[in-house]
């Protein structure tokens, strides 16, 4: 395979991985390698942008946040819509002007201080290489109903050794997997959609739903019938199934043109959000009522495609999850890896998670975040209620931490760009300072809510104990080997 130009150019403005301290081109040590590579085209950035925002979370999750809150539900996803979308802002007004595969944690490391881009680092590398246990096994239960002669773990097994050899060959055939993987999720929920609409106001021809239009909205004990309350419920539930937005402003620093990328995310989240999830949560509320038994025993977009009469609505999904837990399984080894890569460079990780292979590729971050991901997997088929459900408790929160630390970071980049770089101030969060702070109050308050709520407590606090814990090595770490200050640092004091 050709090798892709580096992006660490001579004499040239920040376009790939970016010192966190400098703003600088990362050197990206290499074994036969000059550093990540702009192996990613812009139909590749595209696509991981718009699907990006599609996890299994969202095919598996929403049922429980339907029965909890009924059609408010949809409330619930525009309230945390609308907080994505902000974050989302604030890093895209990062991203374009300084790419970096290290994303928020080197701008946090840059704005608010080591401690802080080495914590959310490793809490967000953590995050990630639990989710590839979890979607492993998600994908070994779908794989092992079709043939079941093979174990369960033997799936779980295949599918991690198959995305890490993609991961492992260039980050332009992790790209290709992705962009089909997400294209399919698009046309999928895209199609639903449609459909969906169609059958709600009775124009679908051959449908078994007579279509209601509206009035599921508020026919079953009105559009709040479990209180306003259960709208903050629902955000619980649904908050986490966001996940994911980000990893588009990771992967812009080995893209060949990672301002245009980023500015096109940022600017297209709020209708893919508006698309993809408010736009097919409203089809299931307005098909079927919010307390039909099926939404539950099936899965509310089975239960809805069952509903219009769709032959084989089980399996038709069971086809689009397990494409969402490989696109999900891809991306998440892809993302830990380049957080992990990122990390070494500041020094803040082994050296050798630094070091890249002669095709740009961080083949000891991938091979580190992926046997993690293998214990992780094996906790769940061995100790699956106490091991594994505390890995899975103690990184749930991480979401929230990461949204926290992007929108403070963001207060003080500002800052930082239009002094030394503010030709780069492309995208820029709307209302500034006011929105950033009224985004930290909406994030923190699901922080203090989940403390409050029974549910949501436990993961809350574990998450917190993990936290506490990367922080305080942070702290004691910076005072043992603390870094060289960057000559923007000394000026700046």
């Amino acid at each position: 395979m050709t090798s892709q130009p580096s992006l660490a150019k001579e004499d040239s403005t920040p376009e790939g991985p970016v010192d966190s301290q400098s703003g600088k081109p990362g050197s990206g040590h290499g074994e036969g390698g000059d550093g990540l590579q702009a192996g990613l085209k812009n139909r590749h950035l595209s696509m991981i942008a718009i699907g990006g925002v599609i996890g299994a979370g969202l095919f598996v999750g929403s049922s429980a946040g339907i029965k909890a809150a009924g059609p408010a539900i949809l409330v619930s996803y525009a309230l945390v819509g609308a907080m994505v979308v902000f974050v989302m802002r604030m890093l895209g007004e990062m991203a374009v002007a300084r790419p970096s595969s290290g994303s928020f944690s080197a701008y946090a490391d840059r704005a608010l201080g080591r401690w802080a881009g080495f914590s959310i680092g490793w809490l967000y590398w953590f995050f990630w290489v639990v989710v590839l246990a979890v979607e492993a096994t998600a994908g070994a239960d779908i794989l092992g109903k079709w043939m079941p002669g093979v174990p369960q773990w033997g799936w779980a097994l295949i599918v991690m050794v198959v995305l890490t050899a993609t991961n492992l060959v260039s980050v332009s055939s992790y790209g290709e997997f992705e962009f089909w993987f997400a294209g399919i999720k698009v046309v999928a929920i895209g199609g639903f959609v449609v459909i969906g609409l169609l059958a709600v106001f009775g124009i679908l021809p051959g449908s078994d739903n007579p279509g209601s239009g509206f009035a599921h909205l508020t026919d079953a004990g009105g559009f709040m019938p479990n209180g306003a309350g259960a709208i903050l419920t629902g955000v619980l539930m649904v908050v986490f199934s966001f996940m994911g937005s980000e990893i588009v402003t990771l992967a812009a620093g080995e893209s060949e043109d990672p301002q245009r990328a980023v500015t096109k995310a940022t600017n297209s989240v709020i209708w893919r959000i508006g698309v993809f999830y408010l736009g097919s949560i409203f089809v299931v509320v307005t098909l079927l009522p919010w307390n039909d038994k099926s939404i539950v025993k099936d899965g509310s977009y089975v239960a809805a495609l069952n509903s219009i009469g769709i032959p084989n609505a089980g399996t038709v999904m069971d086809v689009i999850i397990l494409t969402a837990v490989l696109s999900c399984l891809n991306s998440g080894l892809y993302t830990a890896s380049r957080m992990a890569f990122s990390l070494g460079e500041r020094g803040d990780a082994p050296k050798a998670f630094a070091r890249t292979t002669a095709s740009g590729v961080p083949r000891t971050a991938i091979l580190g975040s992926v046997v993690f991901g293998f214990v992780a997997v094996w906790f769940n088929y061995q100790w699956p209620d106490d091991v594994f459900e505390f890995l899975l408790n103690s990184s749930g929160a991480v979401a929230l931490f990461v949204w926290l630390v992007i929108c403070f970071t963001q207060l003080k980049m500002r800052g930082i760009i239009l002094r030394e770089q503010p030709e780069k101030l492309v995208v820029k969060m709307w209302l500034f300072p006011y929105l950033t702070w009224i985004t930290i109050g909406m994030i923190s308050f699901v922080i203090v809510y989940m403390l409050y709520d029974d549910a949501g407590r436990k993961q809350m606090l574990l998450s917190l104990l993990v936290a506490a814990l990367v922080l305080g090595i942070a702290v004691v770490r910076e005072k043992i080997r603390p870094r060289p200050r960057s000559d923007e640092e000394l000026t700046e004091a």
